[in-house]
């Protein structure tokens, strides 16, 4: 496919997991492709090895302002077509084990981050760009260990909303993929047998997620071929927890 060509990406948190997936489907689509990373040095030169030509990293610590605004700046000579704001940290437990701290790391990080980097690269962005934000299925049911995780989403899934509406009329679509149980490179340790099983259970196609089944829902609302869409929160869990399996 080379649906993309021409157009430069910027995925945030895309060293591994599904933003490396993400990443990877953008630039097989023909994108040029900011591989964005904080850490990861090993990881995101895999990446980069991976995807080629069409890929380079930028490193930025979200957690801060000064991250975001050397993410934004390392990208101030360029046009961009399509932002994936794909970073994330990691969900913080249940209530009673929460402290402020994480708290307010995950908030900077899964909130802060996105907003103020869209507010800095939207001079940047070409009409008829794309916004597309990673959510998760925590925000549609109760998840107790994922509370303060599951409200950073919310949050996201808020700010798309309304700048579905605000962008609009620059024909910039801005929508947000919601995952369910994912398997990764990243993760693929968590996910015992038992575990597989028991997630496998609670979704309607009855198995697990893949990197790559995000990655294409994704590489889908980048392209020209959703131009109409907008404003959404596209569940791309396999149908999790749709309801009893009465059959």
């Amino acid at each position: 496919m080379t649906r993309l060509i021409g157009k430069t990406a910027l995925v945030t948190g895309a060293s591994r997991g599904i933003g490396r997936a993400i990443a990877e489907r953008l630039a097989a689509d023909g994108a040029r492709v900011a591989v964005h990373y904080s850490t990861s040095e090993a990881e995101v030169a895999e990446t980069v090895e991976r995807i080629g030509e069409r890929a380079f990293p930028v490193r930025a610590d979200l957690a801060t302002m000064a991250g975001v605004g050397e993410l934004a700046g390392a990208l101030a000579e360029r046009e961009l077509d399509i932002l994936v704001n794909n970073a994330a940290a990691p969900p913080a437990g249940p209530i009673e084990t929460d402290t402020p701290e994480r708290f307010d790391r995950l908030f900077a990080v899964n909130v802060k981050a996105p907003y103020f980097l869209i507010q800095r690269l939207l001079p940047l962005m070409r009409n008829g760009g794309r916004i597309i934000s990673i959510s998760t299925v925590a925000t549609r049911m109760a998840y107790p260990t994922q509370t303060s995780f599951a409200m950073t989403k919310g949050a996201l899934e808020t700010m798309s909303l309304s700048l579905a509406q605000a962008l609009g009329s620059r024909g910039i679509t801005v929508n947000v993929v919601a995952p369910g149980a994912t398997r990764t490179s990243a993760n693929a340790a968590l996910f015992t047998p038992e575990a597989s099983a028991f997630f496998a259970s609670h979704t309607a196609l009855d198995r697990v997620g893949r990197a790559e089944d995000v990655a294409d829902v994704v590489g889908f609302l980048a392209s020209d071929a959703a131009r109409w869409v907008t404003g959404q929160v596209v569940d791309a869990s396999g149908g999790v927890h749709l309801g009893p399996r009465l059959g």
